[in-house]
């Protein structure tokens, strides 16, 4: 057999191993993250990572006014956004939701606090939020506050919503990542039995460890495998 031939059947039988472990390491991941998702049927599961950065930022924008009748307070605003969060309402409408019952919150008495929490002037959005609860007009430099508040919590918005999906994100491959490596390992002892090697518990760990993030990609890798032996071929040819 010449060397060509001989490097096209190590080719062929490599690209076959390769490709076998590539399929079986995505199923893996993909049922790993299938069963981390599956746990979102107890209290939110994995849904309730990230909430926290939202929470934290919106507190000095939930600011109740003294003396005065709570018809819709933090509590119940927080609620109903996290029932958003955990549901994966679209970022944009949270957002806007967010913001909404922001202003819904804002009045005469708490419009100090909140500017404070803006870096707004107090006095103008003050006087904008009374204005709005008698009906009279506004000045243009009080509706000006009211635009440079509205751009402040969109940009504390953004920040807050954009780390909390981080989070969420991360958290769930996290748990993805050792949901598949326990299922390497029980795998591992189902293929090999009680006398394991720590070679082959350790090729486990690699399988479950390696799954989840070759999950998404598994696909195109081994396209773009299949086709560099195919380069390797011809150019052996």
């Amino acid at each position: 057999m010449s060397d060509a031939a001989t490097t096209t059947n190590i080719l062929t039988g490599n690209l076959g191993n390769i490709l076998n472990f590539l399929s079986a390491a995505a199923g893996l991941g993909t049922a790993a993250m299938g069963l981390v998702d599956s746990t979102k049927v107890f209290g939110g599961g994995p849904s309730n990572f990230g909430f926290g950065y939202i929470e934290k930022a919106l507190a000095p924008f939930f600011v109740p006014a003294p003396g005065g009748p709570t018809v819709f307070g933090r509590a119940e605003a927080l609620r109903t956004l996290r029932a958003n969060w955990l549901n994966g309402v679209a970022k944009a409408d949270q957002k806007a939701k967010a913001k909404s019952l922001i202003h819904l919150g804002l009045t005469q008495g708490n419009a100090a606090a909140l500017a404070t929490a803006a870096g707004v002037d107090a006095a103008k959005l003050t006087a904008l939020a009374q204005k709005t609860a008698n009906g009279t007009k506004a000045e243009p430099d009080e509706i000006n506050v009211l635009g440079q508040f509205d751009a402040i919590v969109s940009a504390v918005l953004d920040a807050a919503y954009e780390r909390g999906d981080q989070k969420y994100r991360n958290a769930s491959k996290f748990l993805a990542m050792l949901v598949a490596t326990l299922l390497g390992v029980i795998g591992g002892w189902v293929v090999y039995g009680s006398g394991m090697s720590g070679g082959q518990f350790a090729l486990c760990l690699v399988v479950g460890l390696s799954a989840t993030p070759l999950a998404p990609v598994a696909k195109d890798l081994a396209t773009s495998l299949q086709a560099a032996v195919t380069a390797v071929r011809a150019v052996k040819g």
